[in-house]
């Protein structure tokens, strides 16, 4: 399986994350040598009632933010896969999940116990709109 494929597994878990209400964060980090992009953040945000995936790209100088729905978010981060991103790290309320690239470009998905106890305040506000 590709590492973009196996992507599509990983991100299946962020999708659900968010669906069910225990996502905290997303990150795309260790970098391929000496780059100017340091991180990619993800985090939820609501956008005229629709919730929606914010990333901020964190360069050595400065901070950029872009916006895009569940879906294309994926789409979007794949771009970064491998070229300068060999991991990326799910963070929810019941495990962090770890996407990583070996130096042979062979995709592994592992879980730990989870870092956070609360999942994100947005998704927390969304859920509790979309219900009532």
């Amino acid at each position: 399986m590709s590492f973009t494929e196996t992507f599509d597994t990983f991100y299946s878990k962020v999708k659900e994350s968010l669906s069910d209400g225990t996502f905290a964060k997303l990150t795309l980090a260790k970098t391929i040598g000496k780059t100017d992009l340091k991180n990619i953040y993800v985090r939820p945000i609501i956008e005229k009632n629709n919730l929606k995936l914010e990333l901020k790209f964190r360069y050595q100088t400065e901070e950029l933010f872009e916006v895009y729905t569940i879906e294309a978010a994926c789409e979007r981060l794949k771009e970064y896969l491998n070229n300068p991103f060999l991991s990326a790290i799910l963070f929810t309320t019941e495990f962090d999940l770890t996407y990583k690239l070996n130096k042979k470009r062979i995709a592994g998905i592992s879980e730990q116990f989870p870092s956070f106890t609360h999942a994100s305040p947005v998704l927390t506000e969304y859920h509790l709109k979309s219900r009532s």
